[in-house]
């Protein structure tokens, strides 16, 4: 019997291999193997599946109800066949069920692989597994067939690659599940071996351009250094193929437009290092020689030249010519700011002459479109008209690309939106001439809350400020709007409480409203604080207590252009001072009203935590009215008390912030290498010699600002390298001088945490007066740090700065400190 089971199996045409078996399970005598007898399939019933749909198997097997076949014959060879191909099986046969008349009806056992119980990793780090885990997406009841195990060995080895561990092995070992039917568990052994470093990077066929250039072309793959601590030499062969396109692409930015790489390799130089060999054709050089325009009517050769500014003569750099072609001061940008928003110019090269280009630009300018509808989409918080207000774009005007791009950048400024996902959707249509835009915003929190600590006058005071930028006033009243307070008409509201126990309080509140009235961006501002400095529990003991509010009017500008602001404030303060020693005077009362004037041009962004580009100028003045000018009293006799009754100065300053990319995207991009240069200037100024300086309004210069508490209304400014208030003359600091240069590097630009890297060189210095003032007397220091910007905190830092002068009459002030930012920028 065993003998004939196996006659029949080979008659039948079974060449599988030894899991595939084809049986006649009954009336055997009407099989005759030596003359193959046709039938019609009278049924198909598939056994053994659990998972599987039957009517797709049998599909897959090409067999169905009424097909006529040959028993034995080819038709159940291919079937079994196509089943295989599937590798969803571990076992298959078909079998003929019974026979009735000249129909045969089939059965096809199947045996499915082994499903996924689950499954385990050794030889990694717990952050490793989980990473891979997220990674290959393995989850219970998977089919462990053969493409599954190639997915985990490719899954695993290419994360691990992608770290530099290119001798990586995977060993993947199945364990039947006793505890499931047909159910495996997988244990996933991993063996990183050491990590592979590139040790040498060897360029050969350059002659034009030196090694140095080409590697710093390379941003990924680089040699093994010790200095270079922040880029790590390992091979990754994506970045290493990408690396080459950016050599190819910086030869071309040098006029060889024809350049390769003929040939890379690489090679084991020990068991943690290998060698990079590149072989370069750089090619010939190639310059620009004749531009022709072609098409332009609304300009003239002259203009569009001028605007491209590129000379005959110059390097053939096709990434240069499509920056002043389309960049944001090319001349695309001529035509898209006067509504030609269809417009399109299309360099040819018309004539290649040796080393020489000639290019026809041909120029398509279309109509002038104009805006049709303006939408915005995204802003769950923030309420329609505040964004609106915002927007240059106005139904019925010329489409201005320079509009679009300034709305983004204000946008950004506002604080309420992620200045990464910012961005304008277009919808042009071209036969009526019109654009559709829709605004996409994305919102992030914009609320701060401010904890921090402070040393001064022998003790820590403590801070808690709450602002809530985004404030709905008229909302107040509305129990629905808590959350947890009214907001989306774009205020601003600022609680902030300072104290030292029961010696030192500080309260004060302040409110904004940008556009006032609604119409216009005219800001209206008011604030009020209060701070009380004692030694008894309550007034009639000795204390210093400041009481003070201002109201101000700010507006934008239209000449000399619209990123000019002018703000006005009308203040009053009065100082109440009671047996208080080390000051001026010790009893008495001072009053303090001012007026101040602040012009301001603000033309930096994109981002307004990382700025990329523009700068940030203002210039103010503070003044009271000249009280003793007006008064015939003999102010070199007067008691200090009634001489500063009513408090008389001019305060000025100037400050200036300029940013430069120095590398890398100037919108804003994670990659951009930024220099900031800053500088300020104060003076406190009387009208009359015989009052002199005011006691109240300097300056405090030194350290990084964190004094804690203010009594006299003096302006911290912040110098790294020293210590607090370190640079102020004893008699008080009436004049300062500050320069800056800070390089930055963001690490992240994340908004819900935005962290840059930054190196500093710093140089400032106080003076009483003019007559000491000597601008070239600067302190200086230099140093590095971090900033963390997180909206719901605000701007955190830490800096180490070291202060190289020492300062005449003070020990132990300069060298290495370490400084903290709370808030405050330097």
């Amino acid at each position: 019997m065993k003998k004939l089971l196996i006659n029949i199996v080979i008659l039948l045409g079974l060449s599988l291999g030894s899991f595939a078996q084809i049986s006649i399970q009954n009336e055997l005598s009407k099989v005759d193997y030596s003359n193959p007898k046709e039938y019609e399939i009278g049924g198909i019933q598939v056994l053994g599946v659990k998972y599987l749909d039957p009517v797709v198997l049998i599909h897959l097997t090409g067999l169905q109800v009424g097909d006529t076949i040959m028993v034995p014959g080819e038709e159940i060879t291919q079937a079994i066949e196509k089943l295989w191909e599937q590798g969803l099986f571990s076992d298959i046969k078909i079998v003929a069920d019974r026979f009735i008349n000249n129909r045969v009806f089939l059965n096809i056992k199947l045996e499915e692989r082994p499903r996924l119980s689950k499954f385990s990793f050794k030889g990694v780090k717990k952050g490793e597994a989980d990473d891979l885990r997220e990674n290959l997406k393995l989850v219970q009841g998977l089919q462990v067939t053969e493409n599954v195990m190639m997915k985990i060995d490719k899954g695993v080895k290419d994360y691990f690659v992608d770290k530099g561990f290119l001798n990586v092995t995977v060993n993947v070992q199945q364990e039947q599940d006793t505890s499931l039917p047909n159910s495996v568990i997988l244990y996933i052994n991993i063996e990183k071996n050491e990590k592979i470093k590139i040790e040498t990077l060897n360029i050969v066929g350059n002659e034009k351009l030196e090694d140095g250039k080409i590697r710093r072309a390379m941003k990924n793959t680089k040699e093994k250094a010790w200095w270079r601590f922040y880029k790590a030499s390992k091979f990754i062969a994506s970045d290493f193929e990408d690396d080459k396109q950016n050599i190819i692409r910086k030869y071309n930015e040098e006029g060889f437009r024809d350049a390769k790489i003929v040939k890379d390799s690489i090679y084991d130089i020990d068991d943690k290092t290998i060698g990079v060999k590149l072989v370069v054709d750089e090619g010939k050089q190639y310059f620009f020689r004749k531009i022709d325009w072609v098409g332009n009517t609304k300009y003239t050769d002259k203009q569009l030249t001028r605007a491209l500014g590129i000379q005959a003569g110059d390097i053939y750099n096709q990434t240069f010519l499509e920056e002043r072609l389309l960049g944001e001061a090319g001349v695309f940008t001529l035509y898209q700011d006067n509504g030609y928003l269809f417009s399109n110019i299309t360099p040819v090269e018309v004539n290649v002459e040796g080393d020489s280009i000639d290019l026809e630009m041909q120029v398509y300018e279309g109509k002038q479109a104009r805006i049709n509808r303006v939408s915005i989409n995204g802003n769950t918080r923030t309420n329609d008209h505040v964004i609106m207000r915002e927007i240059r774009s106005r139904p019925g005007s010329l489409y201005k690309r320079s509009e679009i791009q300034r709305t983004i950048r204000e946008l950004a400024q506002l604080g309420y939106f992620d200045p990464e996902k910012l961005n304008v959707n277009f919808e042009p249509d071209q036969e009526r001439g019109v654009v559709d835009l829709e605004y996409i915003v994305e919102e992030k929190p914009s609320d701060q809350i401010e904890l921090s600590g402070g040393y001064g006058a022998g003790m820590i005071v403590g801070t808690l400020g709450l602002t809530f930028n985004n404030f709905a006033l008229k909302k107040l009243f509305d129990p629905k709007a808590y959350r947890p307070l009214p907001a989306g008409d774009g205020q601003r509201l600022s609680l902030r409480a300072q104290a030292s126990g029961p010696f030192y309080q500080s309260y004060s509140l302040s409110f904004v409203e940008p556009w006032l009235g609604g119409k216009k961006p005219n800001s209206l501002s008011v604030s009020v604080y209060n701070s009380r400095q004692t030694y008894g529990s309550d007034s009639t003991e000795q204390h210093f207590y400041v009481t003070g509010a201002a109201a101000g009017l700010g507006q934008r500008l239209k000449w000399p252009d619209d990123y000019f602001t002018l703000y006005t404030e009308l203040g009053y303060k009065n100082y109440n001072i009671y047996q208080w020693s080390g000051f001026i005077y010790s009893d008495g009362s001072s009053n303090n009203v001012n007026l101040k004037a602040v012009l301001g041009r603000k033309s930096s962004g994109p981002n307004p935590i990382f700025p990329t580009r523009g700068s940030d100028l203002s210039m103010s003045l503070e003044l009271t009215p000249p009280f003793s000018l007006m008064s015939s009293a003999d102010y070199t006799t007067m008691d200090p008390t009634e001489k500063y009754k009513w408090i008389e100065y001019h305060k000025w300053k100037f400050t200036g912030s300029w940013f430069t990319t120095l590398f890398g995207s100037k919108d804003g991009g994670s990659r951009a290498l930024v220099l900031n240069s800053k500088f300020e200037f104060g003076f406190l100024a009387h009208y009359n010699n015989d009052v002199g300086p005011s006691p109240f309004e300097g300056f405090q210069v030194g350290g990084d600002g964190l004094y804690g508490y203010n009594l006299y209304g003096r302006e911290t400014i912040g110098l790294r390298g020293y210590t607090n208030n370190s640079l102020t003359p004893e008699s008080g600091g009436n004049i300062y001088n500050k320069f800056s240069l800070e390089l930055r590097y963001p690490l992240s630009l994340n908004p819900t945490a935005t962290f840059y890297g930054i190196a500093f060189l710093e140089a400032g210095n106080a003076w009483y007066g003019f007559q000491e003032y000597d601008p070239f007397d600067l302190k200086r220091s230099a140093g590095f740090g971090i900033r963390v910007y997180m909206p719901m905190i605000g701007m955190l830092g830490v800096d180490w700065g070291y202060g190289f002068d020492e300062i005449e009459g003070k020990t132990g002030v300069n060298g290495p400190q370490f400084h903290f930012v709370i808030g405050q920028q330097f």
